[in-house]
């Protein structure tokens, strides 16, 4: 059986990473989106990234792909992806998993948003859903 801390090695060789420190500046700069890949209960608890694209983990494939009922624009921008999760491991595999898609320019936080919160990274609520 394969396991997931050599699943998350191998994407961290193949992927762009660094620690919430070394990626705070990128936060606010044009042509970067931060996506939190966390289940909405996780943002619910502890907020997210402001200014942060919500892509639960289990969509991120079907929102990537263009040809996808799914598809998001978010990911048709050219933009620098900064993927972000509790504590790097699905964003490791969600940023192997983009760049396999052809996302160009992704990155992930690998200590996560838990490293985030310990850098001093702004923190704001979940997303308001629109009414109607």
């Amino acid at each position: 059986m394969k396991r997931i801390k050599d699943m998350v090695a191998e994407a961290n060789k193949l992927v762009n990473h660094g620690p919430a420190t070394e990626l705070l500046d990128l936060h606010g700069q044009s042509g970067v989106t931060f996506v939190d890949l966390r289940d909405p209960r996780e943002l619910e608890r502890e907020g997210m990234i402001p200014g942060a694209f919500h892509c639960p983990r289990g969509m991120l494939e079907f929102w990537i792909d263009p040809e996808s009922p799914y598809a998001k624009p978010q990911f048709q921008t050219g933009n620098q992806f900064v993927f972000y999760c509790a504590s790097g491991w699905r964003s490791a595999l969600s940023a192997r998993t983009a760049q396999e898609m052809g996302l160009q320019n992704v990155t992930h936080v690998e200590d996560g948003f838990s490293g985030w919160k310990k850098a001093g990274g702004p923190v704001g609520d979940k997303p308001q859903k629109a009414a109607g």
